[in-house]
This record gives structure tokens, sequence and C-alpha cells, in this order.
């Protein structure tokens, strides 16, 4: 008999599941700094063409562009607009190389707006002190070669003031997203053009406080709008204080679906979506503020979903990185900081976390992530000083 109960707890051991041994803590690796491009003021963002960082933004009241390597030497500088003001706010890169760079400039000479409210930067942008604001009426687009060369300029005037978000492209053409001033608050505009630049007529998001922060292109002509609303639209009603928004568009540019993500009295926004439909947000409710992560399908069905403490804010990278201001503690890894710190997370195709890398504290804000075959990933962070590259590739 005891050797009968002998044999059936040994049954029972080898039957256990290893499956139930906790698993193994992810370590955090340290990034890398590659190089320091500028000031918050003057620094937009960056894109990477071949071997080249290309900066742009905003200085003296005139939008720019510059080119880098990754020691940070300068291979050229480009001012992109003679206007008495404009702004550099949003960029992409095509698949020759080629930069398109969407800002804001004056109204050309002739053309008269209707009046309108004084903007009230919903999205929280850096728009250099000595720009002429009230006067950026017009959506525009730059394109600029690899070499630094001004290929053309393409304009959109509109009644409103404005400022571009983002901007995606694909082999028929762009799309610009970004927020504008109307006369009762703040609504989101999408612009298409050509290949050749060329603007065709802008779809306006609400009326009185929608964002629109990001804007994925797809194969069949239509368009995925990200951003955030507490107004109806398309007769989806508010849920939650601010919503974060996906919305669908044709090609057509009509509205054809919206789908609202909530927080019970809180806000939500989507900042970032990677053309696979990653998107990364801010979610504030109940006391707390958390980055949100949600892999959505294309039918924007939830596939996989997180919620870490943050400052907010998050950016999207390719298809499976997310990069935000980590402020607790994450139990896949081994990981508390004692400072806001900047975070890049990778997650495999179901959604589990598999690699981790900081930048250092200090840096209050994330601006993008850049995957390129040249120089690998690339990460953007800005302090109170300056906006810095960091790497998580060992150099």
């Amino acid at each position: 008999m005891k050797r009968l109960l002998s044999i059936v707890l040994l049954a029972t051991l080898l039957a256990t599941p290893v499956a139930n041994s906790a698993p193994k803590k992810i370590a955090v690796k340290p990034m890398q700094l590659v190089t320091t491009i500028g000031t918050p003021e003057e620094v937009s963002g960056a894109v990477v063409s071949g071997k080249s960082i290309i900066v742009y933004g905003t200085k003296s009241s005139k939008a720019y562009a510059r080119a880098i390597d990754s020691t940070g030497k300068e291979l050229w500088n480009l001012s992109l607009d003679q206007s008495a003001a404009s702004i550099a706010t949003a960029a992409a890169v095509d698949s020759v190389g080629d930069i398109w760079i969407a800002g804001a400039t004056p109204m050309a000479m002739g053309l008269t707006p209707a009046p309108t409210a004084t903007p009230i930067n919903p999205d929280n942008a850096v728009i250099p002190p000595n720009a002429f604001v009230g006067d950026l009426h017009a959506v525009t687009i730059w394109k600029v070669s690899a070499a630094g060369s001004l290929v053309f300029t393409n304009t959109l005037p509109t009644s409103y003031v404005l400022f571009p978000t983002a901007i995606a492209i694909d082999k028929t053409g762009a799309s610009v997203v970004g927020i504008m001033a109307t006369e009762k608050g703040n609504a989101g505009f999408l612009g298409n053009t050509d290949t050749a630049g060329v603007f065709s007529k802008l779809l306006q998001l609400g009326v009185v406080s929608t964002t629109a922060e990001s804007v994925v292109r797809h194969s069949d002509g239509t368009m995925t709008v990200a951003g955030s609303s507490s107004e109806t639209l398309a007769g989806k009603n508010v849920v939650g204080n601010i919503d974060g928004v996906l919305i669908k568009v044709s090609k057509a540019l009509k509205i054809t679906s919206v789908v609202r993500s909530s927080a019970v009295k809180g806000k939500r926004n989507w900042n970032s979506a990677s053309n696979s439909l990653l998107l990364s947000g801010e979610v504030t409710a109940a006391g707390k503020t958390e980055t949100a992560v949600t892999k959505f399908s294309p039918t924007y069905t939830p596939t996989w979903t997180y919620r870490f403490a943050s400052t907010g804010p998050g950016v999207s990278g390719s298809a499976n990185q997310a990069f935000f201001i980590s402020t607790g503690a994450i139990d896949q890894l081994m990981w508390s900081p004692k400072a806001p710190t900047p975070l890049l997370l990778t997650f495999d195709s179901k959604g589990l976390i598999i690699a981790a890398n900081s930048a250092p504290a200090g840096q209050g804000e994330v601006l993008s992530v850049l995957n390129s075959k040249e120089l690998g990933v690339l990460v953007l962070t800005s302090s109170a000083e300056s906006v810095s590259i960091f790497t998580p590739n060992p150099r």
C-alpha cells in the first residue's frame, strides 16, 4: 500500500505542468545615445532616408530640413519656405528615399480666409514663439530629394488656422492629417494628394472637439485616421469624457465608420498608429495616467492590448514596437523606474513582450520610433533642453 501511494505521488508530480512555474522576467537593456539634433523649439521630428537622418522643424519662424549622418555631421541644410512664417511638423520617406514634409504656411496673396477663432492648440504642440500662427491657413507639402534639393511645394488654402500632425505615403500619393481651429472649437482634418503632391479637397473631421493624430493608407485606397473626440462622429456618440477614435475614410474622402475607445469619466487619445494598426495612446481616468498599446485587426477588432503606468502619450513603431515614458513596474520585466523613463517594448505576433530597452531618465517626451534597414531602430526623445536620438542596437 505504501509503495502504491508512492507511485501515485510520483505520477502526480511528473504530470504537473512545467508552465506552472513563474516565467523568467525580461531584463531591460539600456539604449545608446546616437546624437543630439537640436532644441525642442526648433525640432519637430526626424525620419531616415538611406544612411541619412533627416531632421525637420521650424527655426526663426521658417520651416527647414537638414540631413545628418549617424555621427551628427551635417550633410545638407535646406530652407523650405520663404513666407513670412511657416512651420514643418510631420514627415515621411517614400520608396525611393525622397522626403515628404508636411506643414503650414500663410494664405497665398489675394486670398482672404473667413475670420476664425484663435487656435487652442489641443495637441500641446510646440509652435515657435516668433511664428505668425494666425496666418497659417494653408496645408503645405514640400518634397525634398535625398540629396537635399527641393523638388516641389504644394499648398491647399483653408479658412482655418491649422497644424498638421502626420503624413503617410504610398505609391499612389500622400495623406496629411492634423488639427484646425474652428468657430466652435477644434476639428481634425484629412487631405490627400496625388504622386505629384497636388491636393484634392480637405475632409473636416468633427466641429467642436476632435483631433487627428495619425493616418494609415491602405492598399484598397481607404484610410484610417486615429485621434480623439468628445463629440458625435458619424452617428457614434461620446462614451467617456473624451474618446480615442479610429475613423475609416473611403477613397472618395467619405467617413464610412467610426470606432470609439473610451474610459468611464476619463479621457483617451490615440497618439500614433503603425501601418499594421498597432496603436499607442493616452488614457487618463480614475486619477491615474497610462499608455494604452493595442493591436487592431483590419476590421478594428482588438487582438491584444496592454495598459502601462506612464506620463500618457506613446508612439508605435513598425508592426511590433511601442515607446512611452514609463512610471511604474511591469510584471513581465525586471523594471521598476524611480523616475519617469523612456521605455521601448518589442512584441511578438501574439502580443507577448520579447524585449525591452530604456533611454535615460530626464527625457520628458517620446517623439517617434524609426526603423531603418541601414541604421536599425532609432528612437527620438525630447528633454527641456534638447531632442536626442537613441538606439537599442549595439554600436
